[in-house]
């Protein structure tokens, strides 16, 4: 099987990443970690699909249908669905009902479907319609501010909003960078003192869990499909 699978950035506070996916057989590939909930549309024989996804708290394998094309947006984390708590759907998805091959309907709207290139403009209709929100508290968190809150109103805030601990959005986070360093050809124990791990075992541990592979796999692009964004194209 060969998966494309790219990721870009976004200039928008709403958002983490935008990727893109295509499949040319059916197969499985390794799921990540993610402290993001996102919203998925794909298509395959001409049939049109969209679904909103959860924040991952460790890693998993997920079917991969033959001749697929996706696009995701991955939202910042502190967002969420006005009529969906994030909390609600950690480790666990939804299918958006009542997708046609140019639009889907979420929260008693119809939206038209985005491209990899028109995510933001989506989120930014979301947003202005009140169908996507955050909390403040946790977004001043994310950007480094110090907060106006106690450290145990903080926690709470956090959790509410995103169904994780502040700790385990920086271990995720950390795993992910992690691998990207190590498929890039960082050294072991270089990421290890980049990221700050305690010492080799302490980085093998967090990518057997989060990540689904190990060191040496991602220093060689081994281990098959895999649903992250290293800089290379997987073959298996």
């Amino acid at each position: 099987m060969e998966l494309r699978f790219t990721t870009r950035a976004s200039d928008s506070a709403w958002v983490d990443t935008v990727w893109t996916c295509a499949s040319d057989r059916v197969a499985e590939m390794t799921s990540v970690a993610t402290p993001c909930w996102g919203l998925v549309f794909w298509q395959r024989d001409g049939q049109a699909y969209a679904s909103v996804s959860g924040p991952e708290t460790g890693t998993g394998t997920a079917p991969v249908p033959e001749g697929a094309t996706f696009v995701g947006i991955e939202f910042a984390v502190g967002t969420a669905l006005r009529i969906v708590p994030t909390p609600a759907l950690v480790d666990r998805g939804a299918e958006l009902p009542d997708v046609t091959r140019h639009t889907f309907r979420l929260d008693g709207v119809r939206w038209e479907t985005p491209g990899p290139d028109d995510a933001e403009a989506l989120v930014d209709r979301l947003v202005r319609a009140g169908a996507v929100v955050r909390d403040p508290l946790v977004a001043e968190v994310r950007r480094g501010d110090p907060p106006y809150a106690s450290p145990r109103t903080v926690e709470r805030r956090f959790r509410a909003a995103t169904g994780l601990t502040q700790g385990a959005v920086r271990q995720i986070e950390r795993a992910r960078a992690a691998a990207a360093l190590l498929a890039a050809g960082i050294p072991v124990a270089e990421a290890v003192v980049r990221l700050a791990y305690v010492d080799e075992p302490h980085l093998a541990r967090a990518l057997r869990r989060y990540v689904g592979r190990t060191a040496r796999q991602l220093r060689a692009g081994d281990g098959g499909a895999i649903a992250l964004d290293l800089g290379q194209r997987v073959t298996s």
